[in-house]
């Protein structure tokens, strides 16, 4: 117990928790993996959404663990998918934006369109929502000319009956 309390504290893995068994009789049955996260993981996520760019150092003294500890710490976050990527935002001035609005002809799968349209350069984010319409799509780019360029794709894809976008003039935070 006094071990695993220093593990803790100096950033070893904690609170994994693997089910599997080496001597499995059903070769069909999947081995399941589930990894919990602690405090301390929980502070790393949080100064890394606000600045991906922090060092290990900084990070390390924000949550009181040593630059090794937290390094293997985050390497765990990554190699159990709870991080996926690190990536930046760019600010408004750089781009424009537009919201789409979507319909989708009842004969086709909603979820189909929503993965083509995530496919697609200049889509952000797709939502799929209730309404009038099924899809709401944020597009961005840096002029007006390829937004209206990626709507014409997205009218083209299968399954498209109507859309509807409005240009975002600005974001009120």
């Amino acid at each position: 117990m006094v071990e695993e309390e220093r593990s803790r504290r100096e950033g070893g893995v904690v609170g994994s928790n693997v089910n599997s068994s080496s001597n499995n009789k059903h070769p069909n049955t999947t081995t399941t993996t589930t990894t919990t996260i602690d405090s301390i993981d929980e502070r790393i996520i949080g100064i890394l959404k606000d600045d991906s760019r922090k060092s290990y150092v900084e990070i390390a003294k924000a949550v009181g663990l040593s630059e090794s500890a937290v390094r293997r710490r985050i390497k765990h976050l990554i190699d159990s998918g709870i991080i996926k990527r690190f990536t930046i935002e760019l600010g408004m001035s750089n781009k424009t934006s537009a919201i789409t609005l979507i319909s989708v002809k009842p004969s086709v799968d909603t979820a189909k369109v929503s993965e083509r349209l995530k496919a697609l350069r200049g889509v952000e984010v797709v939502y799929e929502i209730t309404g009038q319409y099924d899809i709401a799509a944020i597009i961005s780019a840096q002029s007006i000319g390829e937004i209206n360029r990626c709507i014409d794709d997205v009218r083209r894809i299968e399954g498209v009956d109507d859309t509807n976008t409005v240009i975002i003039l600005r974001v009120v935070t």
